[in-house]
């Protein structure tokens, strides 16, 4: 089992972006020290503070100079806010300055405010994701004796004579993550050998107390999907080597009660994050075609925290990972950083990256 550190803190005033930014750089050099598999990134704009979230891939660049030994990720890009041209061109680049070591977790996003800051309506989001998707194939594939490709799909339209430039180190391209939600997706990485992101919930309902049973239905269809699209053995081990399971909140401590004690502090500051956001969601809301139809629970619910949260000391840590590594998942995403970073919440997740790796890592790698 891989472990892999989601850097998806957030700031809550201007003054705190730069020293937020050199905190994460700090994390993801202490990951990188400690044995992580992989660094992660979200891609969100205006919602949550997230200063490395805006542009992802330029952060990603700068972390892979610094640290080449780790893989890199994004949980995930919202495809439709991104033209096709330019999505294929700076992939291409990461896939080359990590030597094939990329990982652009997909989707079609979640929240209107983003979708209306790019000009895209919330209701056209997935279908904009899946046409943007089949025309960074057809760029990807294209070489320069090829005809144009032209596309206009309402959102985004243009003509490539040439090729894209620089060529993917990637066969193909690098590795796509479809969220195996939905059975195209699901679908998709499978029929190309690609890993997935197992969800642990079934909407309208964005929570509950049952994780392992939705993270067993999406992930037994999604293997089921590979192992019957006739790759090599190689192939399909990289895959299932890579497909994630995440969750947003992961904390280590000493003991049960410290760490429980201290998610609720972490949360209260998470939640406290969300509600100033609420009145400009709203704003965001206000028409038939940027509503949301489906609800996240507050943060300190316990729907929330089992679906969301991974806690407690080191020994409870492995024993809730037990069925997830027998099941077979093969890459636990674990959001370190959580909520507004503060010096102390920095110093908690710092700890819990020190007791994962010395504590509940090599439980994993060495019994497999």
């Amino acid at each position: 089992m891989r472990f892999s550190v989601f850097l998806a803190g957030r700031t809550t005033a201007p003054e705190q972006d730069q020293q937020f930014i050199l905190d994460n750089i700090e994390h993801a050099g202490l990951a990188a020290e400690l044995g992580f598999d992989a660094v992660f990134l979200p891609d969100h704009h205006f919602t949550g503070y997230m200063p490395v979230a805006s542009d992802p891939m330029m952060f990603a660049a700068y972390l892979t100079a610094k640290f080449p030994e780790l893989h890199f990720g994004f949980s995930v890009t919202s495809v439709p806010l991104h033209s096709p041209v330019r999505f294929v061109e700076r992939i291409n680049i990461l896939d080359q300055l990590t030597k094939g070591k990329l990982l652009v977790g997909v989707g079609s996003g979640t929240t209107p405010e983003e979708m209306i800051g790019f000009g895209v309506n919330y209701k056209d989001a997935s279908p904009v994701s899946e046409s943007n998707l089949a025309i960074a194939e057809q760029l990807w594939a294209k070489t320069m004796a090829d005809a144009p490709v032209e596309f206009d799909n309402g959102t985004y339209r243009g003509k490539v004579l040439q090729r894209i430039a620089p060529a993917p180190y990637s066969k193909g391209h690098a590795r796509l993550m479809p969220v195996a939600m939905k059975e195209a997706s699901a679908r998709r990485a499978a029929e190309h050998g690609w890993p997935a992101f197992i969800p642990a919930f079934t909407p309208p309902k964005i929570g509950g107390t049952e994780p392992l049973k939705h993270v067993t239905k999406y992930f037994t269809a999604y293997r089921d999907m590979l192992l019957a699209a006739g790759h090599s053995d190689e192939t399909v081990a990289d895959a299932l080597s890579w497909t994630t399971h995440s969750y947003q909140c992961v904390h280590v401590a000493e003991s049960d009660d410290q760490a429980r004690e201290e998610l609720e502090a972490i949360l209260k500051g998470y939640q406290a994050a969300v509600d100033r956001e609420k009145l400009y969601g709203d704003k965001a809301e206000q028409d038939a075609a940027n509503t949301k139809t489906d609800e996240t629970p507050m943060a300190l619910t316990e729907d929330w925290i089992a679906t969301w949260c991974l806690y407690g000391s080191p020994k409870t840590v492995r024993e809730h990972l037990e069925p997830y590594a027998e099941l077979g998942i093969g890459n636990i995403l674990c959001g370190t950083t959580t909520g507004p970073v503060t010096q102390q919440r920095l110093e908690w997740g710092n700890r819990t990256l020190r007791l994962l790796a010395s504590d509940v890592m090599p439980h994993f790698r060495n019994n497999g």
